[in-house]
């Protein structure tokens, strides 16, 4: 029994000199605990070999557990440190190229028989780079259905953590997650549904010093947040930039969205809002209570937009919203317009050269 604990220093310390991983030492050790155990199992009681290695399987039997013991006990130590210390888990493998796979050719078939879309349309959609804000009631369908539908690349920036209290509508979430990071649980959740696509994760607040650079990376924005100052940073930085957003709110029953894009002649999300309403007119999910699937009906409607953006497909909801009343099953559709003094796009601040826009 000595002669095998003293191989398995041998092979761990040995391997350690000559820079074999931690891995490939591991395995080299389960081999020796493979070998002895076949001695114990081939050989009769009281052969040479079996007395040399402890004289009875049971032993080794023992170890073996108690070894698998401390392996798992590590593990969850570790799993549980990554969710104290906000570190992502470990995620499924992207397999993401630049043509299609056969795999992916059945995924989106669905897709590539619509007239309106096809193959060109599918392949505009990998090419795509969408930037969704917020990762919380609406984000969470806008980011499972973009990522099913095989847009690209999926940025998602939230500086919050999963709580119990989000469970009851931000189905991208799972109860196992509470206390991790929104967007490393929502990247987790995109690619185990679609390890085709690229999820980029920023664990922060979005603000005005980082904006400008992070929106310069994507073709199309969404709002999912719910608060005003977010929406005119995001508002703001899209109109500067010429880009398309998908603007989505909720409030206990109702649910609104739009896509406002100056740069095509749209009216933008200042325009319809030109200053915030006083907290007590507006309050949030938490205060004034929000019916669960109706973000994903609204952040479902989003993703929608965000596809027809992307493949030029009929028509996106540019100057107009659609309000959606899930108390009486109604939908509403107005009418916006741009203002000329609107701080953000009115006359003259689309004078200075912008990126021309991917999308209209």
């Amino acid at each position: 029994m000595i002669a095998v604990f003293g191989l398995a220093a041998l092979i761990w310390f040995g391997g350690q000199l000559m820079d074999l991983p931690k891995t490939a030492r591991f395995l080299m050790i389960g081999l020796l605990y493979v070998a002895v155990m076949s001695l114990h199992v081939v050989f009769p009681e009281g052969h040479p070999l079996r007395q040399v290695t402890g004289g009875s399987a049971m032993l080794w039997l023992i170890i073996g557990a108690l070894v698998g013991l401390v392996l798992a006990y590590r593990q969850g130590l570790m799993q549980l440190r990554q969710r104290a210390a906000g570190n992502p888990p470990p995620l499924p493998k992207s397999t993401r190229s630049e043509l299609f796979s056969e795999t992916e050719l059945n995924r989106y078939a669905r897709h590539i028989v619509l007239r309106e879309i096809g193959g060109p349309g599918q392949k505009a959609m990998k090419d795509a780079k969408v930037l969704v804000i917020g990762a919380g009631g609406l984000g969470a369908p806008v980011l499972q259905y973009l990522a099913a539908a095989g847009v690209g690349t999926i940025g998602v920036i939230d500086d919050d953590k999963v709580e119990n209290a989000n469970l009851q509508r931000q189905v991208i979430h799972r109860d196992s997650d509470i206390g991790m990071p929104k967007v490393f649980s929502a990247q987790a959740a995109c690619l185990a549904q679609n390890p085709f696509v690229e999820i980029r994760p920023y664990h922060r607040r979005l603000t005005e010093d980082i904006a400008p650079d992070l929106f310069d990376d994507y073709d199309i924005i969404v709002d999912g947040t719910d608060n005003f100052d977010t929406r005119y940073l995001v508002n703001r930085t899209a109109v500067q930039q010429g880009k398309p957003l998908v603007s989505g709110a909720l409030t206990q029953w109702e649910g609104q969205l739009s896509v406002f894009h100056p740069a095509r002649n749209g009216p933008c999300y200042r325009c319809i809002f030109p200053e915030a309403p006083a907290p007590e007119l507006a309050p949030n999910c938490a205060e004034a209570g929000v019916i669960g699937p109706l973000p994903g009906v609204v952040g479902s409607m989003m993703a929608v937009e965000v596809i027809k953006l992307i493949t030029n497909a009929g028509q996106t909801l540019r100057g107009e919203m659609v309000i959606y009343d899930a108390l009486y099953g109604e939908n509403r559709r107005i009418a916006l317009e741009r203002r000329s003094d609107c701080p953000d796009c009115g006359a003259g601040r689309l004078a200075a050269p912008v990126k021309r826009p991917k999308f209209s």
